[in-house]
Protein backbone atom coordinates (compact mmCIF):
# COMPACT_ATOMS: atom_id res chain seq x y z
CA UNK A 1 0.00 0.00 0.00
CA UNK A 2 2.77 2.36 0.98
CA UNK A 3 4.70 2.00 -2.39
CA UNK A 4 1.46 2.27 -4.73
CA UNK A 5 0.57 5.40 -2.39
CA UNK A 6 4.39 6.50 -3.03
CA UNK A 7 4.43 6.06 -6.78
CA UNK A 8 1.13 7.79 -7.59
CA UNK A 9 2.09 10.82 -5.20
CA UNK A 10 4.97 11.14 -7.54
CA UNK A 11 3.18 11.09 -10.45
CA UNK A 12 0.45 13.82 -9.60
CA UNK A 13 2.35 16.08 -7.20
CA UNK A 14 5.26 18.76 -8.51
CA UNK A 15 8.90 19.20 -8.94
CA UNK A 16 9.12 21.13 -6.05
CA UNK A 17 7.34 18.90 -3.55
CA UNK A 18 9.37 15.95 -4.80
CA UNK A 19 11.94 15.66 -2.28
CA UNK A 20 9.45 16.50 0.55
CA UNK A 21 6.88 13.93 -0.29
CA UNK A 22 9.88 11.12 -0.59
CA UNK A 23 11.57 11.99 2.61
CA UNK A 24 8.26 12.20 4.78
CA UNK A 25 6.94 8.82 2.68
CA UNK A 26 10.51 6.76 3.88
CA UNK A 27 10.29 8.19 7.32
CA UNK A 28 5.82 6.87 7.72
CA UNK A 29 7.69 3.87 6.65
CA UNK A 30 10.16 3.75 9.36
CA UNK A 31 12.88 3.43 6.87
CA UNK A 32 15.93 3.75 9.17
CA UNK A 33 17.61 7.33 8.83
CA UNK A 34 20.56 6.60 8.66
CA UNK A 35 19.72 4.36 5.80
CA UNK A 36 18.00 7.74 3.86
CA UNK A 37 21.53 9.42 5.17
CA UNK A 38 23.60 6.99 3.13
CA UNK A 39 21.15 6.76 -0.19
CA UNK A 40 21.63 10.76 -0.11
CA UNK A 41 25.46 10.69 0.73
CA UNK A 42 25.79 8.21 -2.46
CA UNK A 43 23.49 10.95 -4.86
CA UNK A 44 25.40 13.84 -3.46
CA UNK A 45 28.82 12.16 -3.64
CA UNK A 46 28.00 10.98 -7.33
CA UNK A 47 26.58 14.57 -8.13
CA UNK A 48 29.86 16.27 -7.46
CA UNK A 49 32.11 13.61 -9.25
CA UNK A 50 30.72 14.61 -12.42
CA UNK A 51 31.03 18.16 -11.58
CA UNK A 52 34.78 17.45 -10.51
CA UNK A 53 35.58 15.34 -13.27
CA UNK A 54 34.33 17.48 -15.58
CA UNK A 55 36.28 20.33 -14.17
CA UNK A 56 39.46 18.00 -14.26
CA UNK A 57 38.96 17.81 -18.15
CA UNK A 58 38.45 21.04 -19.42
CA UNK A 59 41.29 22.67 -17.19
CA UNK A 60 43.61 20.08 -18.41
CA UNK A 61 42.71 21.33 -22.21
CA UNK A 62 42.70 24.96 -21.20
CA UNK A 63 46.46 24.44 -19.44
CA UNK A 64 47.75 22.72 -22.61
CA UNK A 65 46.58 24.87 -24.85
CA UNK A 66 48.21 27.87 -22.88
CA UNK A 67 48.39 31.44 -22.72
CA UNK A 68 44.82 31.58 -20.16
CA UNK A 69 45.54 33.49 -16.83
CA UNK A 70 41.83 33.28 -16.43
CA UNK A 71 39.20 31.11 -18.69
CA UNK A 72 35.68 30.94 -18.01
CA UNK A 73 33.62 28.23 -16.88
CA UNK A 74 30.10 27.63 -17.46
CA UNK A 75 28.37 25.61 -14.33
CA UNK A 76 24.34 25.35 -14.67
CA UNK A 77 22.57 25.67 -11.41
CA UNK A 78 18.72 24.64 -12.09
CA UNK A 79 17.14 25.54 -9.34
CA UNK A 80 13.49 27.26 -9.03
CA UNK A 81 11.92 26.54 -5.52
CA UNK A 82 13.54 29.53 -3.48
CA UNK A 83 11.33 31.98 -6.08
CA UNK A 84 8.26 33.63 -4.52
CA UNK A 85 6.20 33.72 -7.15
CA UNK A 86 7.19 31.56 -10.16
CA UNK A 87 9.39 28.37 -10.42
CA UNK A 88 10.53 29.13 -13.98
CA UNK A 89 13.91 29.87 -13.45
CA UNK A 90 15.20 26.26 -13.14
CA UNK A 91 14.48 25.38 -16.55
CA UNK A 92 17.05 28.53 -17.94
CA UNK A 93 20.58 26.97 -18.06
CA UNK A 94 19.81 24.83 -21.05
CA UNK A 95 18.22 27.64 -22.55
CA UNK A 96 20.92 29.76 -22.32
CA UNK A 97 23.09 27.20 -23.48
CA UNK A 98 21.21 26.65 -26.67
CA UNK A 99 20.52 30.45 -27.20
CA UNK A 100 24.43 31.16 -27.07
CA UNK A 101 24.95 28.23 -29.80
CA UNK A 102 22.12 28.75 -31.51
CA UNK A 103 23.66 30.02 -35.11
CA UNK A 104 21.72 33.07 -34.76
CA UNK A 105 24.73 34.99 -34.41
CA UNK A 106 28.90 34.15 -34.45
CA UNK A 107 30.76 32.94 -31.56
CA UNK A 108 32.83 36.57 -31.57
CA UNK A 109 32.37 38.98 -28.50
CA UNK A 110 31.79 42.86 -28.52
CA UNK A 111 35.60 43.01 -27.42
CA UNK A 112 36.61 40.24 -29.68
CA UNK A 113 37.40 37.15 -28.34
CA UNK A 114 35.86 34.40 -29.79
CA UNK A 115 33.57 32.09 -27.68
CA UNK A 116 35.06 28.80 -29.37
CA UNK A 117 38.31 28.91 -27.89
CA UNK A 118 37.92 26.73 -24.70
CA UNK A 119 40.70 29.53 -22.68
CA UNK A 120 37.77 31.85 -23.27
CA UNK A 121 34.67 29.34 -22.51
CA UNK A 122 34.33 25.93 -21.26
CA UNK A 123 31.41 24.53 -19.49
CA UNK A 124 31.42 21.67 -16.90
CA UNK A 125 27.71 21.19 -16.97
CA UNK A 126 24.83 21.61 -14.14
CA UNK A 127 24.35 20.68 -10.40
CA UNK A 128 21.96 18.25 -10.82
CA UNK A 129 19.60 19.89 -8.37
CA UNK A 130 16.28 17.92 -8.86
CA UNK A 131 18.12 14.55 -8.75
CA UNK A 132 19.31 15.29 -4.88
CA UNK A 133 15.88 17.34 -3.86
CA UNK A 134 14.05 13.70 -5.07
CA UNK A 135 15.99 12.45 -2.70
CA UNK A 136 14.50 14.70 0.24
CA UNK A 137 17.97 16.42 0.92
CA UNK A 138 17.14 19.97 2.57
CA UNK A 139 17.95 23.53 1.06
CA UNK A 140 21.26 23.37 3.78
CA UNK A 141 22.77 20.41 2.02
CA UNK A 142 21.88 21.55 -1.16
CA UNK A 143 23.18 24.77 -0.74
CA UNK A 144 26.71 23.08 0.43
CA UNK A 145 26.07 20.92 -2.80
CA UNK A 146 26.43 23.77 -4.96
CA UNK A 147 29.32 25.65 -3.09
CA UNK A 148 31.50 23.04 -3.10
CA UNK A 149 30.73 22.59 -7.01
CA UNK A 150 31.69 25.83 -7.08
CA UNK A 151 35.24 25.26 -5.21
CA UNK A 152 35.59 22.44 -7.45
CA UNK A 153 35.55 24.45 -10.88
CA UNK A 154 37.81 26.86 -9.08
CA UNK A 155 40.30 24.16 -8.10
CA UNK A 156 40.67 24.51 -11.88
CA UNK A 157 43.35 26.78 -12.76
CA UNK A 158 42.81 28.88 -14.66
CA UNK A 159 38.88 28.08 -14.75
CA UNK A 160 37.00 30.40 -13.20
CA UNK A 161 33.09 29.64 -12.56
CA UNK A 162 30.44 31.86 -14.40
CA UNK A 163 27.16 30.49 -13.01
CA UNK A 164 23.97 29.98 -14.64
CA UNK A 165 20.66 30.54 -12.64
CA UNK A 166 18.21 29.45 -11.35
CA UNK A 167 16.61 31.84 -9.10
CA UNK A 168 18.77 34.42 -7.63
CA UNK A 169 19.14 32.11 -3.98
CA UNK A 170 21.89 30.31 -6.18
CA UNK A 171 23.96 33.60 -5.71
CA UNK A 172 24.43 33.03 -1.64
CA UNK A 173 26.27 29.30 -1.78
CA UNK A 174 27.94 30.77 -4.81
CA UNK A 175 29.14 33.89 -3.05
CA UNK A 176 30.44 31.94 -0.31
CA UNK A 177 32.08 29.36 -2.11
CA UNK A 178 34.32 32.07 -4.00
CA UNK A 179 34.89 34.10 -0.49
CA UNK A 180 35.95 30.51 0.99
CA UNK A 181 37.91 29.46 -2.00
CA UNK A 182 39.90 32.58 -2.07
CA UNK A 183 40.12 33.52 1.40
CA UNK A 184 38.71 36.73 1.80
CA UNK A 185 35.50 38.55 0.78
CA UNK A 186 34.88 40.08 -2.59
CA UNK A 187 33.37 43.39 -3.72
CA UNK A 188 29.95 42.75 -5.71
CA UNK A 189 28.44 44.32 -8.59
CA UNK A 190 24.82 43.49 -8.17
CA UNK A 191 22.29 44.31 -11.28
CA UNK A 192 18.66 44.15 -9.97
CA UNK A 193 15.12 45.24 -9.99
CA UNK A 194 15.14 44.50 -6.41
CA UNK A 195 17.36 44.36 -3.65
CA UNK A 196 17.20 41.09 -2.32
CA UNK A 197 18.21 42.04 0.92
CA UNK A 198 15.01 40.50 3.31
CA UNK A 199 15.90 38.79 6.02
CA UNK A 200 14.11 35.96 6.11
CA UNK A 201 11.20 36.41 2.89
CA UNK A 202 8.29 34.67 4.09
CA UNK A 203 9.86 32.27 6.66
CA UNK A 204 11.97 31.39 3.71
CA UNK A 205 15.87 32.01 4.65
CA UNK A 206 16.68 30.93 1.34
CA UNK A 207 14.57 32.89 -0.37
CA UNK A 208 15.99 34.13 -3.82
CA UNK A 209 14.75 37.72 -2.00
CA UNK A 210 16.69 36.93 0.92
CA UNK A 211 20.03 35.71 -0.52
CA UNK A 212 22.29 39.34 -0.61
CA UNK A 213 21.24 39.51 3.20
CA UNK A 214 23.08 35.50 3.83
CA UNK A 215 25.79 37.19 1.68
CA UNK A 216 26.61 40.35 3.96
CA UNK A 217 26.01 38.37 7.55
CA UNK A 218 28.19 35.71 6.47
CA UNK A 219 31.30 38.76 5.87
CA UNK A 220 31.53 37.06 2.66
CA UNK A 221 31.15 40.48 0.73
CA UNK A 222 33.07 44.04 1.36
CA UNK A 223 31.19 46.47 -0.77
CA UNK A 224 27.79 45.50 -2.04
CA UNK A 225 26.58 47.91 -5.28
CA UNK A 226 23.24 47.49 -6.46
CA UNK A 227 22.15 49.01 -9.37
CA UNK A 228 18.97 49.51 -11.12
CA UNK A 229 16.95 48.96 -8.08
CA UNK A 230 12.84 50.16 -8.71
CA UNK A 231 11.02 47.83 -6.24
CA UNK A 232 12.09 48.07 -2.83
CA UNK A 233 10.44 48.47 0.22
CA UNK A 234 11.25 49.77 3.57
CA UNK A 235 12.58 46.59 4.70
CA UNK A 236 14.86 46.79 1.78
CA UNK A 237 15.87 50.46 2.58
CA UNK A 238 16.75 49.70 6.17
CA UNK A 239 18.92 46.43 5.18
CA UNK A 240 20.66 47.94 3.31
CA UNK A 241 21.83 50.48 6.09
CA UNK A 242 21.91 47.80 7.83
CA UNK A 243 24.76 46.15 5.53
CA UNK A 244 26.15 49.04 4.20
CA UNK A 245 24.90 48.23 0.54
CA UNK A 246 25.24 51.07 -1.97
CA UNK A 247 21.89 51.33 -3.51
CA UNK A 248 21.51 53.04 -6.67
CA UNK A 249 17.55 53.55 -7.35
CA UNK A 250 15.99 54.01 -10.88
CA UNK A 251 14.02 57.16 -9.80
CA UNK A 252 17.02 58.85 -9.48
CA UNK A 253 18.34 57.97 -13.52
CA UNK A 254 14.95 59.90 -15.03
CA UNK A 255 16.00 63.75 -13.48
CA UNK A 256 17.30 64.75 -16.88
CA UNK A 257 18.62 63.65 -20.53
CA UNK A 258 22.39 64.87 -19.76
CA UNK A 259 22.20 63.03 -16.28
CA UNK A 260 20.53 59.87 -18.23
CA UNK A 261 23.22 60.09 -20.87
CA UNK A 262 26.15 60.18 -18.77
CA UNK A 263 24.88 58.10 -15.78
CA UNK A 264 27.27 54.67 -16.42
CA UNK A 265 30.43 56.93 -16.90
CA UNK A 266 29.38 58.42 -13.88
CA UNK A 267 28.68 55.74 -11.63
CA UNK A 268 32.03 54.23 -12.66
CA UNK A 269 33.69 57.13 -12.34
CA UNK A 270 32.79 57.00 -8.86
CA UNK A 271 33.47 53.62 -7.69
CA UNK A 272 34.52 51.32 -10.46
CA UNK A 273 38.39 52.59 -9.92
CA UNK A 274 38.44 51.62 -6.40
CA UNK A 275 36.37 48.17 -6.87
CA UNK A 276 37.43 45.44 -6.20
CA UNK A 277 41.31 46.81 -4.80
CA UNK A 278 42.01 45.41 -1.26
CA UNK A 279 39.95 42.25 -1.38
CA UNK A 280 40.09 39.13 -3.52
CA UNK A 281 38.03 40.16 -6.46
CA UNK A 282 35.03 41.10 -8.14
CA UNK A 283 31.93 39.40 -8.36
CA UNK A 284 28.90 40.42 -10.54
CA UNK A 285 25.86 39.07 -10.23
CA UNK A 286 22.95 39.56 -13.09
CA UNK A 287 19.39 39.51 -12.38
CA UNK A 288 18.00 39.57 -15.83
CA UNK A 289 14.97 41.82 -14.37
CA UNK A 290 17.55 44.54 -13.95
CA UNK A 291 16.58 45.39 -17.75
CA UNK A 292 13.37 46.85 -18.55
CA UNK A 293 10.79 44.23 -19.72
CA UNK A 294 10.80 45.89 -23.16
CA UNK A 295 14.20 44.13 -23.34
CA UNK A 296 13.73 40.87 -21.23
CA UNK A 297 10.08 39.97 -21.02
CA UNK A 298 10.85 36.41 -19.96
CA UNK A 299 11.14 36.64 -16.11
CA UNK A 300 8.75 35.83 -12.84
CA UNK A 301 8.75 39.69 -11.63
CA UNK A 302 8.01 41.93 -14.53
CA UNK A 303 9.01 45.49 -13.35
CA UNK A 304 8.84 48.67 -15.74
CA UNK A 305 10.99 50.84 -15.64
CA UNK A 306 14.36 49.35 -15.88
CA UNK A 307 17.52 49.49 -17.25
CA UNK A 308 18.10 49.24 -21.04
CA UNK A 309 20.17 46.72 -22.69
CA UNK A 310 23.29 48.84 -23.72
CA UNK A 311 23.35 50.47 -20.23
CA UNK A 312 23.94 47.18 -18.65
CA UNK A 313 26.61 46.52 -21.02
CA UNK A 314 28.42 49.96 -20.86
CA UNK A 315 28.78 49.09 -17.19
CA UNK A 316 30.31 45.36 -17.89
CA UNK A 317 32.79 46.63 -20.52
CA UNK A 318 33.91 49.76 -18.41
CA UNK A 319 34.32 47.95 -15.50
CA UNK A 320 37.59 47.76 -13.93
CA UNK A 321 38.76 45.35 -11.26
CA UNK A 322 39.84 41.89 -11.68
CA UNK A 323 36.41 39.85 -12.23
CA UNK A 324 36.73 36.36 -10.56
CA UNK A 325 33.16 35.32 -11.34
CA UNK A 326 29.87 36.06 -11.76
CA UNK A 327 26.47 34.63 -12.09
CA UNK A 328 23.52 35.49 -14.40
CA UNK A 329 20.04 34.43 -12.83
CA UNK A 330 15.82 34.73 -13.25
CA UNK A 331 15.25 34.48 -16.51
CA UNK A 332 12.28 32.13 -16.91
CA UNK A 333 12.18 30.54 -20.16
CA UNK A 334 7.97 29.63 -19.20
CA UNK A 335 7.66 33.68 -19.96
CA UNK A 336 9.67 34.49 -22.93
CA UNK A 337 7.28 34.83 -25.25
CA UNK A 338 8.68 36.08 -28.12
CA UNK A 339 10.32 34.06 -30.04
CA UNK A 340 12.71 33.38 -27.25
CA UNK A 341 14.58 36.98 -27.41
CA UNK A 342 15.16 37.14 -23.44
CA UNK A 343 17.21 33.49 -24.06
CA UNK A 344 18.91 35.26 -26.62
CA UNK A 345 19.28 38.29 -24.14
CA UNK A 346 20.91 36.05 -21.24
CA UNK A 347 22.85 34.34 -23.74
CA UNK A 348 24.61 37.95 -24.63
CA UNK A 349 25.13 39.19 -21.21
CA UNK A 350 27.14 35.50 -20.54
CA UNK A 351 28.79 36.16 -23.74
CA UNK A 352 30.53 39.36 -22.57
CA UNK A 353 30.90 38.42 -19.02
CA UNK A 354 32.61 35.38 -20.55
CA UNK A 355 34.87 37.90 -22.80
CA UNK A 356 35.72 39.74 -19.61
CA UNK A 357 36.21 37.19 -16.75
CA UNK A 358 38.87 35.44 -19.40
CA UNK A 359 42.62 37.24 -19.61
Amino acid sequence: MFFTTFFADMSSSGVVRRGIHYLQKLKAANIPSDLIEKGQNRVIDASLTLIRERAKLKGELVRALGGALASTSLLGVPLGHNSSFLQGPAFAPPRIREAIWCGSTNSATEEGKELNDPRVLTDVGDVPVQEIRDCGVDDDRLMSVISESVKLVMEEDPLRPLVLGGDHSISFPVVRAVSEKLGGPVDILHLDAHPDIYDCFEGNKYSHASSFARIMEGGYARRLLQVGIRSITTEGREQGKRFGVEQYEMRTFSKDCHFLENLVPLILFLFSLKLGEGVKGVYISVDVDCLDPAFAPGVSHIEPGGLSFRDVLNILHNLEGNLVAADVVEFNPQRDTVDGMTAMVAAKLVRELAAKMSK
